[in-house]
């Protein structure tokens, strides 16, 4: 058991985590953040270029800067998982993945979100097996190869470019009539000239016999029913991860983000969110936006413990 008592616990080590830890460090708060990964999702990106003041950088690098700055300010951070959250003599204990107990006066919930699944048979039988859920991890096994990747989002256009880098060919097979997201990257895609888009078609089945083969298509594609293909990559959106704050009945909408004030604050007193899990941002997904959201939860954070300012929206 660890006894000491952090002012704030932060739960998630993605932009918005490390955001309200470089805060809530500045304001001399005691400060832990948990979180598997250094920078979340983002370091699946394949290159972020919307970033002000940094033009081009990887996901993975820009996760490592944003701890390395939070450690410098005296943040902490573990690479563990909180299973649990408990309310106990004014504090809140949170239980990790190795069992063991922490105690923070107030909560950061930065949990971000989780990928959706094709939910179609034999999914987690091909995981590590031809399909993966990103690209900027898995590209580099599938060299001079075909792949498909599913979705026609800003990530589904982003990693089908980067693999076309890679990859002998590129589909992108998406339910849609054009590609959406963000223009710049479905225009990168287009003008690929490995990459070919398969519109209005869905995946109904995956097939192979030690490992992913082929894709059984929702309608022919020039006469073919089913895609060959080497390997595969699932990009069709995410739900925010509130297990924890469901459990401890925080509110959320009806698509399961949390609800948060202008200050980030939930319907529970001593508790924050910020980042793509809440209803704040316009729900405009961006590293730019989960960072503002971290550092106005700290902000809030340290009102609160200094003033006692506010209790829940």
């Amino acid at each position: 058991m660890n006894k000491e008592i952090y002012d704030v616990a932060i739960i998630g080590s993605g932009p918005a985590g490390l955001s309200a830890s470089i805060y809530s460090s500045r304001y001399k708060l005691k400060t832990i953040v948990f979180g598997k990964l250094p920078g979340g999702t983002i370091t699946e990106a394949h290159m972020v270029c919307n970033y002000p003041g940094i033009e081009n950088i990887s996901g993975m690098e820009l996760g490592q800067r944003m701890l390395k700055h939070s450690q410098n300010l005296g943040g902490e951070y573990l690479p563990l998982s909180v299973v649990d959250v408990k309310e106990e003599n004014d504090l809140f204990k949170l239980i990790t993945d190795d069992q063991n107990e922490f105690f923070a006066k107030t909560i950061i919930f930065a949990t971000g979100t989780d990928r959706n699944k094709l939910a179609i048979p034999k999914e987690d039988e091909y995981l590590g097996k031809g399909l993966s859920y990103c690209a900027t991890c898995d590209s580099m096994f599938y060299k001079d190869k075909v792949v498909a990747v599913i979705g026609g989002s800003s990530a589904a256009t982003m990693a089908a470019v980067m693999l076309s880098d890679i990859a002998k060919k590129v589909y992108i097979v998406y339910r849609g009539v054009e590609l959406r997201g963000d223009p710049t990257w479905a225009q990168q895609a287009l003008e690929r000239e490995n990459i070919e888009v398969i519109y209005q078609t869905v995946v109904t089945n995956l097939e192979g016999e030690m490992r992913l083969e082929k894709l059984k298509l929702s309608k022919p594609y020039k006469e073919l029913e089913y895609l060959n293909v080497d390997g595969v990559f699932v990009e069709i959106g995410s739900e925010p991860n509130i297990t924890l704050p469901i459990k401890l009945s925080i509110d959320v909408d009806e698509h399961h983000y949390i609800k948060v004030d202008h200050e980030q604050r939930t319907s529970i007193e001593g508790i924050w969110a910020a980042g793509d899990c809440t209803t704040n941002s316009n729900f405009f997904k961006q590293v730019v936006t989960a960072v503002g959201e971290g550092a106005v939860a700290a902000n809030s954070v340290f009102s609160y413990l200094t003033g006692k300012k506010g209790s829940g929206y």
